[in-house]
């Protein structure tokens, strides 16, 4: 749905970037997989799809377009949080190619929002420039195996100084990004005073060049089956990894204050992508009900299946409109005012594309498991959004909280 109310640089942008998702990403998504399937060696090499790709978003003015003039003067496209939201609907169409040949991917969005926010100049120049610019790629680490990590006071990775130097020692995991050749700088989130009174106040991140020694990637991790290769989804070992003291983001005790500014927005665009997603696979389906016959007739005939996509269309609408309500807001207000408004798309988006895209895989019968179409994977990539960035069951609960809390002060109870 494209018929808002929109600045003429956005409504331009907006076309811009729909016909370079329809001309130039989908058809190339056969092959990324070629290129991908070349020997085992997959988490070595960049394929050149994608770099032919991020010129040509580059040419047509397609770049950074998540950052927003306010806060970045002329490095993005300097729109609303609302019209990036028509933008990234957009690139979620094709989820493997478009959100990273505009560079507007996760986690480098979240991570080159915390530098450019929370970091000084010299890890702007280091980090920052070159991240902005898309010649290297980041990594965002907080999730580890051994507690749960929902609970980011639970955290167990140790950050202490000794000397000139901060030490971290850890054991991470679903670290997303962390198996790509061009990653270069991890953001960990550990723990620096498990002491202090204040669980909040325990926490800390640091950036740790991808190189320094101790840092090993143990595994890419497969989400039904699936690497997501090249980036991948990574167990890390940090090992005594020493990084000097001018490598920690914003102070000593501040990781949850630098983690939370992070993943609001990040939450909200993972859900403007997946409403693409959704959208994505209701028109592979379209066509094919069209085309199919079925006991007689088009399956596109059947009450049942008219009435399946009725809910489809109804699903996805009320997933667009979330996104929509909490992009608006956030122009208003800020990330920080409208956390209820993100939390229930967070909560309620990737639940309502899962549901749609299910439906699709099960109108397209044993082809929609299969290889050669992309239902499959876009299934694992909603199912895995119920979790990325704290689970349903977290943000629901505080969600209650919240709601709770607001009717006693009205109440005064």
């Amino acid at each position: 749905m494209t018929d808002y109310d929109i600045s003429p640089k956005a409504r331009k942008l907006l076309d811009n970037l729909t016909d370079f998702v329809n001309s130039e990403c989908i058809p190339a998504e056969p092959k990324l997989e070629h290129q991908l399937n070349q020997g085992a060696h997959r988490f070595e090499t960049v394929p050149s799809i994608l770099e032919d790709l991020k010129a040509k978003a580059k040419k047509r003015g397609l770049w950074n377009l998540f950052l927003g003039a306010e806060e970045y003067g002329n490095l993005g496209a300097g729109i609303t949080n609302f019209e990036y939201a028509l933008l990234a609907e957009q690139m979620g169409r094709s989820i493997q190619l478009a959100p990273e040949a505009c560079n507007c991917s996760a986690p480098d969005t979240g991570n080159m929002e915390v530098l450019a926010k929370y970091g000084t100049e010299a890890q702007k120049a280091r980090w920052l420039g070159p991240l902005l610019k898309g010649e290297i790629r980041s990594a965002f680490a907080m999730t580890e195996p051994a507690v749960a990590s929902s609970d980011a006071t639970n955290i167990r990775t140790a950050i202490r100084r000794d000397g000139d130097a901060w030490v971290v020692t850890g054991h991470k995991w679903w670290i997303s990004g962390a198996g790509d050749p061009r990653c270069k700088v991890f953001v960990v989130l550990g723990k620096t005073n498990p002491d202090h009174p204040n669980p909040y106040r325990q926490q800390s991140v640091v950036l740790v060049p991808s190189d320094a020694p101790g840092v090993r990637v143990v595994r890419p991790l497969t989400v039904f089956g699936y690497d997501d290769a090249p980036a991948g989804h990574c167990e890390v070992i940090f090992d005594q990894v020493r990084v000097p003291l001018d490598h920690m983001v914003l102070g000593e005790g501040r990781g949850f204050e630098v983690m939370q500014g992070r993943l609001g927005p990040g939450r909200l665009h993972h859900c403007m992508r997946a409403v693409g997603l959704a959208e994505r696979a209701m028109e592979l389906t379209l066509d094919r009900l069209t085309l199919r016959t079925a006991f007689g007739r088009k399956l596109a005939e059947n009450p049942v299946v008219q009435h399946q996509i009725a809910h489809c269309r109804m699903d996805v609408d009320q997933a667009r409109l979330l996104v929509h309500a909490a992009a608006a807001k956030m122009d208003r207000v800020g990330p920080k005012a409208c956390k209820r408004e993100i939390a229930v798309a967070k909560i309620r988006v990737p639940n309502l594309v899962l549901k749609v895209i299910d439906t699709c895989i099960q109108m397209h019968g044993a082809a929609g498991l299969g290889p050669d179409l992309p239902l499959a994977p876009m299934y694992a990539a909603a199912r895995t959004l119920r979790l990325a960035d704290g689970p349903d069951d977290v943000h629901t609960s505080q969600l209650g909280r919240d709601e709770i809390r607001q009717h006693a002060k009205k109440s005064k109870l």
